[in-house]
């Protein structure tokens, strides 16, 4: 059965990956990341898919693109927050506050605009999982990424209380999608990011992973089988 998904931060990485996967299964696809310029690639695909330039961390924004999409496609059957940015790598002491403010605008707050803005017409249909991206550093610590490491601490606390406030037939997920080899993993980890699993190969794994996403799963946190 095809599934109406709507996904954050399609540009790249992740998000991306997800995005071509999903659409090459037969789903709709609604997208939106920052970069015009990299959604303008996206637009490719064509109808019924849409991909729409918007900053999550921007809430006028996010309002509009949400209001649009509801307006136009039924709510979402599976709604991801995938968009996100990590620090430079360095001592919490030494992070400029205007970087670490982004990445909390970002990170947390972006995820609670897209879902300020879905959930209400989620929730009057009963229906829809709704996956909040997390991180092994939501769950564990490592220095020089304290940010991060709040900003996805935070993503499972406001997941989790998210999951107590749906009605049945819905469900919140906190979701780590495991250690990949991304653009982000290069900057934590160097020249030693390529030994982590490929995009391609967790993208496989991945979209089946979710697409079996149910209720059942409310509130449960959980990890992309490696």
């Amino acid at each position: 059965m095809a599934r109406l998904i709507v996904i954050t931060g399609v540009s790249r990485g992740l998000g991306k990956a997800m995005a071509e996967e999903f659409i090459q299964a037969g789903h709709t696809v609604l997208g939106c990341a920052r970069s015009a310029e990299a959604v303008a690639q996206l637009k490719k695909f064509g109808s019924p898919h849409d991909f729409t330039a918007v900053d999550v961390a921007d809430e006028g924004q996010v309002q509009a693109w949400a209001k649009r999409l509801l307006a136009e496609y039924a709510p979402p059957d599976l709604l991801i927050n995938n968009a996100g940015i990590i620090n430079e790598l360095a001592p919490l002491w030494e992070i400029p506050s205007e970087d670490f403010s982004r990445l909390i605008d970002v990170n947390i707050k972006g995820v609670g605009n897209v879902l300020r803005h879905f959930i209400p017409a989620m929730i009057e249909g009963k229906s829809g999982i709704i996956v909040n991206f997390s991180s092994g550093w939501g769950r564990s610590t490592s220095p020089e990424v304290a940010p991060y490491c709040a900003s996805k601490w935070a993503i499972e606390g406001l997941t989790r209380a998210l999951a107590q406030e749906l009605p049945a037939g819905m469900a919140a997920i906190p979701l780590n999608p495991g250690i990949i080899h991304t653009d982000m993993l290069d900057i934590c980890f160097g020249e030693a990011a390529a030994d982590y699993t490929s995009i391609q190969d967790w993208v496989k794994v991945a979209v089946p992973f979710l697409l079996q996403l149910s209720p059942a799963n409310n509130g449960v946190p959980l990890t992309v089988p490696a």
